[in-house]
């Protein structure tokens, strides 16, 4: 199969080989509030770092439904500069999946999601009390992308506080058997993690070795 992206007059089929083949993605379940005071969630699948230093994070939007018109999630942002990153457990998938409807912006996802809130400890919006773990983020940027339908912006943020349930650690480090997140596949399909396997970066000198196969 070959699609070339510049012959295409819709992005629809582009966006759906785009969601299959770069996968699993990760699910930044964010919580905003807007300037009248309305809590805000919804998920994104295109998240991802940026960088350590400072510890920065990037989530994108697409522009929402023919009319390309901004989500709340972005509006409320761009109004109020802060923002939480939950992270999605296996037991947080079905109402996470609630939260993904287009409902009117006087209308929190928080109560049709059947969710608590809690206060936030270095940012105004507040966070999902059930969520094992968290980033609290001040904005850093908006970066618009493309035109229209189809198109939508990169959101980076700052991360100014972490938070995971003690029970989610082994030691210092995450469990995620315990933690159990969730990532996006293609369509209305998702995944947790079923397993994990280990490789050492080499060095130069293992790589230049004689005789290494």
């Amino acid at each position: 199969m070959i699609l070339e992206p510049s012959e295409s007059n819709e992005w629809r089929p582009v966006y759906r080989l785009l969601t299959a083949l770069v996968c699993p993605r990760p699910i930044a379940w964010v919580s905003t509030t807007s300037a009248d005071g309305v809590h805000n969630l919804a998920p994104f699948s295109f998240f991802n770092v940026v960088c350590a230093k400072p510890p920065t994070v990037v989530f994108c939007p697409m522009w929402s439904g023919p009319e390309a018109k901004k989500k709340d999630t972005v509006k409320n942002i761009e109004e109020t500069g802060e923002f939480v990153i939950q992270v999605v457990s296996r037991d947080l998938a079905e109402k996470m999946n609630l939260t993904s409807c287009e409902l009117a912006a006087e209308v929190s996802e928080f109560d049709v999601a059947g969710l608590t809130t809690a206060p936030s400890r270095r940012v105004a919006p507040p966070r999902v009390a059930e969520a094992h773990a968290y980033l609290e983020c001040k904005l850093s940027r908006i970066i618009p992308v493309g035109e229209g339908s189809g198109a939508g912006c990169m959101i980076l943020g700052e991360v100014l506080y972490i938070e995971i349930d003690d029970d989610m650690m082994d030691g210092t480090r995450v469990s995620l058997e315990r933690l159990q997140p969730i990532g996006r596949l293609a369509g209305s399909d998702y995944c947790g993690v079923q397993e994990t396997f280990a490789y050492d970066r080499p060095t130069p000198e293992e790589l230049s070795r004689p005789g290494r196969e």
